[in-house]
């Protein structure tokens, strides 16, 4: 089966959503599937739900959205009163139906299903090790190699096998976990990716990568899990161990673009901080022009900061096919060659003869960019000033993000001048990291600014490959699931 179309975008791709909810009387499996539809954003490649009941683990995954993996006759098998689940975009392994999560390790009592976001940065060196001690390996993830991490620690308590574990990690990792009897839910020291805390019926938690997922399924806010937190949710309530944490480095590309504007981080609702973004870039990069178009949907609250703080009118200039990129069908040779034009079009009345302010959310690779540009010109645009959230990108992330090399970033290569004449812009301005930070509205310290700084929270090898755990792996069958085909039908997409 081929792959979902990729989005034509300028961004970076987006990482993994995560879930998971101990709700006895719930039923855990219908919830999670609309707390990932509310997380489709987070991953498009594959999704999965995992629940127990306190004998037997129950696990179903597909490659393809939400809407296309689950079925009524899916989620009516799929019982217990907790529940994991999993969107996943690729940052390490292929795209290819053994890598779909949760991933399930173990046998017998000390069975888990578990689902990650985040990127380990010494996998391949954990992987050898268990390789060594005779643990097989079904795909080719990093989030396996923590799953038999966790297997293979030298202690009977769950907690202390995370404790373990997290010890030998390196990277980033928000991550729900079940055992037969018992969920789960730790984040790496650093607190790189998001995760938090809510409640649900009566009595009941739910733990999730972002906030916006509470929402649709009824579910409240508690707290933010801190970085280093370990959560334990079983019959007696909820425990929390906390390990040392010094150093903090929540991934700043969660404001700028991966997260939904709708979702709240250190207390911040992060439209008004993409509002902020902008306003930001009007006082750092003034120009004298008729209106304001975000780029949607990314930077459409940039935009709108950006208007409103130079007084220049927005407009709605590009309208956006929503539904660009969730097909299984691929395009012809014809149409692919429409480039940007599937995924854009320019509304020629709005923008003839107008000197448009163009603002996005980033310039990654420089491929996009340019196309767009040409097809504002090409609608009448008299002149465009590209305006960009994100600092020049100029070092790659090995933290959950497929973004780039160092060698695509065209920030890496070419000075702001020159990238201006190549995307084919009459002006260009990106906003400040200290104007970034101020768009926030919490402490530099607290987020990991490494593709714009190029300084690392941990140490990482320069040109890891996303691929580095495929060589060996055996391939195991369509999905990793305790459930086997006669018992739910597999989904026709």
């Amino acid at each position: 089966m081929t792959g979902l179309i990729t989005p034509l975008t300028e961004s970076p791709r987006e990482e993994c959503g995560v879930f998971g909810i101990y709700a006895p009387g719930e039923e855990v499996s219908r919830i999670s599937f609309f707390a990932l539809f509310a997380l489709q954003h987070r991953g498009q490649e594959s999704s999965g739900i995992a629940t127990a009941d306190g004998y037997t683990i129950r696990n179903y995954a597909r490659m393809g959205l939400v809407s296309q993996v689950f079925s009524e006759p899916v989620l009516n098998q799929l019982t217990g009163h907790m529940a994991i689940g999993h969107n996943r975009y690729s940052t390490s392994g292929s795209s290819v139906s053994c890598n779909a999560q949760p991933i399930i390790a173990g046998e017998g009592e000390f069975q888990i299903a578990l689902a990650h976001n985040g990127n380990i940065t010494n996998a391949a060196e954990l992987r050898r090790e268990l390789d060594e001690l005779g643990y097989i390996f079904k795909s080719s993830t990093d989030s396996e190699v923590i799953a038999n991490l966790i297997i293979s620690a030298p202690y009977i308590d769950m907690i202390e096998r995370i404790r373990y574990a997290m010890g030998r990690l390196q990277g980033a990792y928000s991550i729900t976990m079940l055992t037969k009897e018992t969920l789960y839910a730790f984040r790496d020291p650093l607190g790189v990716r998001p995760l938090c805390l809510g409640s649900i019926g009566n009595g009941g938690s739910v733990i999730a990568s972002e906030t916006c997922a509470l929402g649709h399924i009824g579910a409240e806010l508690v707290r933010e899990i801190e970085p280093g937190e370990i959560i334990r949710i079983d019959p007696n309530g909820i425990e929390s161990y906390k390990e040392e944490s010094g150093r903090r480095a929540l991934c700043i590309f969660e404001y700028i673009y991966f997260a939904r504007p709708d979702s709240i981080m250190n207390d911040r609702l992060l439209y008004s901080a993409r509002q902020a973004m902008g306003a930001e870039l009007a006082k750092e990069h003034p120009v004298d022009a008729d209106i304001v178009v975000g780029v949607p949907d990314s930077a459409t609250a940039a935009g709108a900061g950006y208007a409103l703080a130079s007084g220049i009118p927005p407009a709605e200039g590009l309208i956006k096919n929503r539904y660009m990129g969730r097909t299984f069908i691929e395009p012809t040779q014809r149409i692919r060659d429409l480039g940007v034009k599937l995924k854009f079009n320019p509304l020629q009345s709005i923008l003839s003869g107008k000197r448009v302010v163009l603002v996005d959310d980033s310039i990654v690779r420089g491929t996009t960019t340019p196309q767009v540009i040409k097809l504002l010109k090409k609608a009448g645009a008299k002149e465009v000033h590209m305006r960009v959230c994100a600092p020049p990108i100029q070092h790659p992330c090995f933290f959950g993000v497929d973004m780039a090399t160092r060698r695509e970033l065209i920030a890496a290569r070419m000075s702001v001048p020159q990238i201006k004449d190549y995307i084919g812009a009459d002006s260009l301005g990106y906003l400040s990291v200290d104007g970034l930070i101020r768009a926030v509205g919490a402490p530099k310290n607290k987020f990991c600014l490494a593709c714009f700084t190029g300084e690392y929270p941990v140490p990482v090898q320069l040109e890891m490959d996303k691929f580095v755990l495929e060589g060996g792996s055996e391939k195991r069958e369509d999905v990793i699931r305790v459930l086997d085909s006669e018992e739910i039908p597999a989904v026709s997409l």
